[in-house]
């Protein structure tokens, strides 16, 4: 009897091989309406294959091709080539833009995270509205995060793998730093005397800067 279950029992058979643990994975990700998280795909697979690898294997077979592997955060999705993006222009769907005050919103979530909204407005200068929150979560590109330890307990809010998928960044820290927004003409000098948003963005040493919010976003 002991036999019998020993023989059943599908820990017991080896693993495929790490190119058929590579196809099934591509399968996988081909399917998904979503990214998935390396347990996420784990589970799909037989027991005993070495997913971090595989991906990994996965990643450098399309490295340099039209498709790309790409790692969202903790996930991970098949998504087209940066540089061919321009292929795709004709089937972007034309989408209302965000507000500035949602953008600049955003954007302090992004460089700040975690943030609670209190901090977002001392550094804004304004108070937020709650719908201006309430519209990054719907969009699911921000969500609550954990509570601080202190009084009161405030959330905190962080951006979403989603905003990291939309944005093709593997996490926070690829955001651009200030070298390479002036360098990409999103900060442009402007005429003394206009209000300034300080502290939205942080130099690359870590010091708040007081670069304008207004500099990096188009009015509506």
């Amino acid at each position: 009897m002991s036999q019998d279950k020993t023989a059943a029992d599908p820990q017991r058979f080896p693993p495929p091989p790490l190119a058929e643990q590579e196809r099934m994975i591509e399968a996988v990700l081909f399917a998904s309406a979503a990214p998935m998280s390396q347990r996420e795909i784990a589970a799909r697979l037989p027991a005993g294959c070495d997913v971090a690898e595989a991906l990994q294997a996965l990643r450098a077979r399309y490295e340099g091709r039209g498709v790309q592997l790409a790692r969202v955060g903790d996930a991970w999705a098949f998504r087209t080539a940066a540089d061919l993006g321009f292929l795709m222009q004709e089937s972007v769907v034309e989408s209302r833009r965000l507000s500035r005050a949602a953008t600049e919103t955003l954007a302090i979530i992004a460089y700040h995270q975690p943030v609670t909204r209190a901090e977002i407005e001392e550094i804004r200068g304004v108070a937020v509205s709650r719908g201006t929150l309430d519209q990054l979560i719907e969009l699911d590109w921000v969500r609550v995060g954990r509570r601080r330890q202190t009084p009161g307990r405030p959330v905190t809010f962080v951006v979403t793998e989603t905003f990291l998928d939309h944005f093709g960044l593997e996490s926070a820290r690829d955001l651009p730093g200030l070298a390479e927004l002036r360098a990409a003409g999103l900060l442009e000098s402007r005429s003394p005397g206009e209000e300034m948003a300080a502290g939205l963005f942080r130099d690359e040493d870590g010091e708040e800067s007081g670069a304008m919010a207004e500099d990096l976003f188009e009015d509506e």
